[in-house]
């Protein structure tokens, strides 16, 4: 369609549109779970017994929210971008995990599903020149 066709010349500029949205909407989620203490990141951490980790659920709490804040703000800028990704694409499997192991379906489970996809792509696209990590 004509109407689109040059949308192809502004790829750098969409990869940024998505970087930053995920990554605002990320630091907006995990902040208040990294400083919500140990208790919230116990029952943050607990989620990895549905990945069959049964050990330090409060370190794994602090370090889901970890990612997910700081995790935020470097997709924004685009720095260890793949890392970042490969990181939040594992917690939101986790995420996915305890959503389906609690019973709630793929209904409960569809949002960390689709941010998870979203991150499993970004990780073999990368950040786009517009990126600290631009080459």
């Amino acid at each position: 369609m004509a109407l689109f066709s040059n949308l192809g010349n502004y790829r750098n500029f969409g990869l940024l549109v998505i970087r930053v949205g995920l990554g605002v909407m990320f630091i907006y989620h995990g902040l208040p779970m990294l400083t919500g203490g140990i208790k919230v990141w116990e029952g943050l951490g607990s989620a990895t017994k549905y990945a069959g980790i049964h050990f330090w659920p409060a370190m794994w709490g602090f370090l889901s929210a970890v990612v997910e804040t700081f995790g935020g703000f470097l997709l924004i800028v685009g720095l260890a971008f793949r890392p970042v990704c490969l990181l939040l694409f594992i917690t939101m499997a986790v995420a996915a995990a305890m959503h389906l192991g609690k019973g709630e379906g793929l209904d409960g489970a569809a949002h960390a599903i689709e941010d998870a996809v979203v991150f499993a792509g970004l990780l073999f696209v990368g950040p786009g020149r517009l990126s600290v990590d631009r080459k």
